[in-house]
C-alpha cells in the first residue's frame, strides 16, 4: 500500500550533498533488484529515507527473466528497476521502461561518456537507463586451494579440481564464458560447435551450478569448491563483508563485461521518488561507502571511481588499461539466440549429476 501524501514538501537535510537538490512528498519508492545489491542496504536506505522522505520497498528477482516478467505482470508496481543493459532493448521495445529526464538528476553529469552514451540506453535522443555500476562475469578462487592465483580460464578444466569448479545457472553467460575459452568475440559467435565442446568437456569437472551469490559464498565458507565463475562486485563483497578467503582472477583469455542502469517502468507512480533514488545510488558517497562497507562493482559515475584510495581493486586493477584489453562488453541478443543458447545450456546440464 502507498502511504498518504504529506500536505507539504519534506525538506532533505542530511546525509550526501546532492540529494539535498530534492525534497518529496512523503511516498513510496517502489525498487526491483538483485537481493543484497546496494538498493537494500539497510544504512543506505536509512539515510535515502532520511534524506528525501520517501519510504523504500524492496522486491527482488534471481534472472534477467523474472525481472522483465515482474514488471511485465505488474504494471503500475515498480517504480525503479535495474537492468543490466544488455537487456535494455527488450523492456524498451515491450514498452515496459520509459523515458528519464536526467536533468532532474544532478549526479548523471558525473557519469563516463561512454556508458551515458551508450546505444543500449539511449534511443532517439532519448534515455532509457541511468547507468549504475559496471563489473566482470570472470573467475574466483577459493585462496586455500590455491598457492598462487591461476592467470588462464583453462585452470577451470585441470584434472585437480574436478567436481570442486562451478558455474553459473544461466544460458547466455555459460555461452559467452566458453566463447572466450575457445577465442571468440563474445556479441559475434562464429562457432557454436566449438563453444558445445568446451563445455561439454567442462561438465565432468562441475560440482553444481550456483544461481545466487549466497550459493558461491556458502560453498566456498564450507571447503566445497576451488574455482568458479563469479561476479566482480560479489568476489568484492565475499572477501570485503564476508571475510572469506576468494580472490578474483580476470584470465588472460579475457571476461564477460556487463553494464548495469536503472530505469522507470512505465505506470510508476512516484516518479519524482523514482529520480531522487537513482541520483542516490550514483552519488560519489553512497558509492564509497557501499565499497568499503561492503563491496561493490565499479561505478559508473567518474568522480565516484576517483574519490576510492588509489590502490583499491576498483581504480586500480579494474582502471588498468591492460585488463580493459581483455574485456568484452556484452550486447543485446535476439530471442533465436536466447533460445539457442537455453537449449545448450539445458542439453549441457543433463550429464551433470
Amino acid at each position: 500500500m502507498r502511504m498518504p501524501d504529506l500536505t507539504a514538501l519534506l525538506t532533505a537535510t542530511a546525509v550526501f550533498t546532492s540529494a539535498l537538490a530534492f525534497a518529496a512528498k512523503a511516498d513510496e519508492v517502489h525498487v526491483l533488484n538483485w537481493k543484497g545489491y546496494g538498493a537494500d542496504e539497510p544504512w543506505a536506505v536509512e539515510a535515502f529515507e532520511k534524506a528525501t522522505g520517501n519510504k523504500v520497498v524492496n522486491d527482488f528477482f534471481n534472472s534477467e527473466q523474472e525481472m522483465l516478467t515482474k514488471i511485465r505482470t505488474n504494471p503500475g508496481l515498480y517504480d525503479v528497476v535495474m537492468i543490466n543493459a544488455a537487456f535494455n532493448d527488450q523492456a524498451m521495445d515491450g514498452k515496459l521502461i520509459q523515458p528519464i529526464d536526467v536533468s532532474k538528476l544532478p549526479n548523471y553529469a558525473d557519469i563516463s561518456k561512454d556508458k551515458a552514451g551508450s546505444p543500449m540506453l539511449v534511443h532517439d535522443g532519448k534515455v532509457y537507463g541511468v547507468p549504475w555500476v559496471w563489473g566482470l562475469t570472470a573467475l574466483a578462487i577459493n585462496d586455500k586451494s590455491f598457492d598462487k592465483p591461476p592467470t588462464s580460464i583453462a585452470e577451470m578444466w585441470d584434472a585437480a579440481h574436478k567436481g570442486r569448479v562451478v558455474i553459473r545457472d544461466d544460458a547466455v553467460e555459460a555461452v559467452q564464458f566458453g566463447a572466450i575459452a575457445t577465442g571468440q568475440n563474445i556479441n559475434d559467435i562464429k562457432d557454436m560447435d566449438a563453444v558445445k565442446t568446451k563445455l561439454t568437456s567442462l561438465m565432468p569437472q562441475i560440482k553444481t551450478f550456483w544461481s545466487s551469490e549466497n550459493d558461491w559464498n556458502q560453498m566456498v565458507a564450507s571447503n566445497q569448491i576451488d574455482i568458479g565463475t563469479y561476479w566482480s562486485g560479489s568476489a568484492d563483497r565475499a572477501k570485503t563483508h564476508f571475510k572469506l578467503p576468494v580472490s578474483l582472477v580476470v584470465p588472460q583469455e579475457g571476461a564477460v563485461a556487463w553494464l548495469d542502469a536503472f530505469s522507470i517502468p512505465v505506470g510508476a507512480k512516484n516518479v519524482a521518488g523514482a529520480e531522487a533514488f537513482i541520483n542516490y545510488m550514483i552519488d560519489p558517497k553512497f558509492y564509497v561507502e557501499w565499497v568499503t562497507k561492503v563491496g561493490a562493482p565499479v561505478s559508473a559515475n567518474t568522480k565516484a571511481v576517483e574519490a576510492l584510495p588509489e590502490d583499491a581493486f576498483n581504480r586500480k586493477v579494474m582502471g588498468d588499461p591492460e585488463v580493459a584489453k581483455r574485456i568484452q562488453f556484452q550486447a543485446p541478443i535476439t530471442d533465436a539466440q536466447r533460445e539457442a543458447y537455453l537449449a545448450l545450456w539445458q542439453q549441457l546440464k543433463v550429464d551433470v549429476k
